[in-house]
């Protein structure tokens, strides 16, 4: 097994009593005050997260814009500078490589910034495919660092401690700012359903943004809240709403899936998935009961397996028991009543939309 990394701010999760535990490769801090609290910093107030363990990959040159279209869900040839689209990259088949934003810095300049438990397996499939193309691929995860500030109160804390105006920023936005002497990308994309800011620097200008942030009071927040803020939301999680096996078509995501571009790696699969309809889909459940549901917990429609939970709380912002879960298309619909096993006991439930919680983004 591989050793197992650090991010720059590892010695300060330590220090400041965090729970730690392996997530993609890292040793990452999962919680520190405890996930309720951090959760609620979150959706009332802010907090910060270390997301250092997440990829960047700059690809550059002549053909970087078609390049990009050609390993990309989305399509970045309308996207201005400036801007961040979503989406995913796919194998032939329709399962997802990764998914992944995409930052246009400028003409035929890109910043991708990928999952850190596929940032070897990105980089390798991002350079094979590069082969014929005018590119140059810079892999550039070990330079950054990445900060998450997120909360209602993250604008206001970008200016007062980070001394960062991000105000003319709007949802899936960037620029480039002097920070410490070197350039800053500061986006506002968020991954908890608030409004919240991106920070990518060099590991330096990193820590010292950490602990001005810490000593202003802002609540530091570990991969647990992470989790459950994303999950309330409806946001897919690499490895659990994604994964191979499992198609945008699939997980309902084929709004950011552009069959009108010419072509990308596994349009044709996608195309007749639509046209279809895909043999499974990802639904939202709402449990008749306190019962938590887990990853990879079997859902049933009477005695019949169905499918599996991807990802289940107890929903810290709504009070219900709720999941996502992958199942066959019939048992899919909204408002149908299936059921999850749960150890050796079986629960009722309901298929309901995927956003349980409403999202306060910065439009």
């Amino acid at each position: 097994m591989a050793d197992i990394k650090q991010t720059c701010l590892h010695s300060h999760h330590v220090s400041l009593g965090a729970l730690m535990s392996p997530f993609g490769g890292f040793d990452m801090p999962i919680q520190y005050a405890g996930i309720v609290e951090e959760h609620n910093a979150v959706r009332n107030a802010v907090g910060v997260f270390d997301v250092s363990h997440m990829g960047e990959v700059r690809i550059t040159g002549p053909q970087a814009e078609r390049f990009v279209n050609h390993i990309f869900t989305n399509d970045v040839s309308t996207l201005e500078t400036g801007k961040i689209l979503y989406g995913m990259m796919l194998y032939p088949d329709g399962g997802t490589v990764d998914d992944l934003l995409v930052y246009k810095m400028g003409e035929n300049d890109f910043f991708l910034v990928i999952n850190a438990a596929n940032i070897d397996k990105d980089v390798a499939w991002i350079n094979e495919h590069a082969e014929g193309y005018d590119v140059s691929v810079a892999h550039q995860s070990d330079y950054y660092g990445q900060l998450a500030v997120q909360g209602p109160e993250s604008e206001a804390t970008l200016r007062d401690v980070l001394h960062i105006d991000a105000a003319d920023l709007v949802f899936y936005t960037f620029k480039c700012v002097e920070c410490g002497g070197e350039q800053v990308i500061v986006s506002r994309t968020g991954y908890t359903g608030e409004d919240g800011f991106e920070i990518y620097a060099s590991h330096a200008v990193i820590v010292a943004m950490w602990e001005a942030l810490i000593a202003a009071g802002v609540q530091p927040c570990g991969l647990g809240c992470r989790d459950t803020l994303r999950f309330e939301v409806g946001l897919p999680l690499y490895g659990d709403e994604l994964s191979a096996e499992i198609s945008p078509v699939m997980a309902t995501l084929s709004m950011f899936v552009k069959l009108d571009k010419e072509e990308f790696i596994g349009k044709d699969a996608c195309a007749q998935q639509k046209a279809e309809g895909s043999a499974k889909k990802l639904v939202g459940l709402e449990l008749k009961d306190k019962a938590i549901p887990r990853h990879g917990y079997e859902v049933l429609q009477g005695d019949k397996v169905v499918g599996y939970v991807t990802t289940g709380y107890r929903g810290i912002s709504v009070d219900k028991s709720l999941a996502m879960a992958l199942v066959d298309r019939e048992a899919g619909a909204l408002d149908n009543e299936l059921s999850v096993r749960i150890r050796k006991k079986v629960f009722p439930a309901v298929v309901v939309k995927k956003r349980f919680y409403k999202k306060s983004y910065k439009k």
